[in-house]
């Protein structure tokens, strides 16, 4: 999904809720759509504010909402009390690898799992519409050093 196709489902969506569209929350979202890590609202606000002083943290933290409601942004918690926004995977599903010491986050795609899984719920009666897979070790950084 092109940068230009996730703009009209954010405007789509935000007629649906009775809302406009603003330069301002524009500039977010595309400075989001453009972003391929995991990143933070503060990290987000900190990008935007180098083009547009005037954004302040709660017009990040409304749109970010908004594109989470709209399914165009993924939040995601790994464990450090931080809330991690995630753009819609273009190339599909994926999970995740955190390291517990440096928290660098990788992501991974493993149709075996996926497999599994299913099969999983299958046999529990289950139908998955949703789920995410999170590892947690440490990096080749950081699996030398001290663990604790």
């Amino acid at each position: 999904m092109a940068q230009h196709g996730k703009m009209s489902i954010l405007k789509a969506y935000l007629e649906t809720k009775g809302l406009k569209s603003t330069a301002q929350r524009d500039f977010i979202a595309d400075t989001f759509f453009k972003t391929n890590t995991h990143i933070s609202l503060e990290e987000l606000l900190s990008k935007v504010k180098r083009k547009n002083k005037n954004i302040g943290y709660a017009t990040v933290y409304r749109t970010m909402k908004l594109l989470g409601e709209s399914g165009l942004a993924i939040a995601r918690q790994f464990g450090d009390g931080q809330t991690r926004y995630e753009n819609l995977p273009e190339d599909g599903h994926h999970d995740h690898i955190i390291c517990m010491k440096c928290s660098k986050i990788a992501e991974f795609q493993n149709q075996k799992i996926e497999q599994l899984q299913s099969e999983a719920a299958k046999k529990l009666g289950f139908t998955v519409v949703n789920h995410k897979l999170e590892l947690y070790g440490y990096c080749a950084g950081c699996a030398g050093g001290d663990k604790a």
